[in-house]
């Protein structure tokens, strides 16, 4: 997992990619998500940018919100390697143990939120974790997809936890 940026934080603010696999373009959802973590972000927060590339060749979500911020780069560490939410989650679980972290502000879309919190706050358990939905488009098909996945929540959960305690790859 690539990883840089400062070796302490009290809070570690997550931002979730988003790609629709067409472009290799920073998508307007992803753009959104970034820029209202960039509201939050403050002096002492650390800024953790999650999120792979679907097609060979391109370049990763993490790698395009790293281009796209506008803030101080000194605090972001960047995530190219997490394909679904429950390895965005376990990876953000690594660097807020890493950082020290108290507090996890995760930064997705309102159509997002409920999955997110689920699986942050169950592999987060001992840190303060609240998930933020920035003003994204959102469309039936999106809250669709959200409820037909849900239901696999409990088994990402155990792939995740595995491979936090090194017990293999997430998928």
């Amino acid at each position: 997992m690539p990883s840089s940026g400062p070796e302490r934080a009290d809070r570690l603010i997550v931002v979730l990619g988003y790609s629709n696999g067409r472009s290799g373009d920073l998508h307007p959802i992803c753009a959104a998500r970034l820029e209202h973590a960039a509201g939050l972000a403050g002096k002492g927060d650390a800024v953790l940018l999650s999120g792979w590339s679907r097609r060979p060749g391109r370049q990763p979500e993490a790698e395009l919100m790293r281009r796209a911020w506008p803030g101080s780069t000194e605090a972001l560490i960047s995530d190219p390697d997490a394909r679904i939410t429950a390895e965005n989650a376990a990876n953000a679980a690594e660097h807020a143990r890493e950082l020290g972290a108290r507090e996890v502000v995760v930064v997705t879309s309102s159509w997002h939120r409920a999955r997110a919190r689920v699986l942050f706050r169950s592999l987060l358990p001992d840190v303060q974790v609240s998930v933020v939905g920035a003003q994204t488009p959102g469309s039936p098909r999106l809250y669709l997809r959200e409820a037909a996945v849900f239901p696999l929540v409990p088994i990402q959960l155990r792939m995740a936890r595995r491979a936090t305690k090194g017990g293999g790859e997430a998928s």
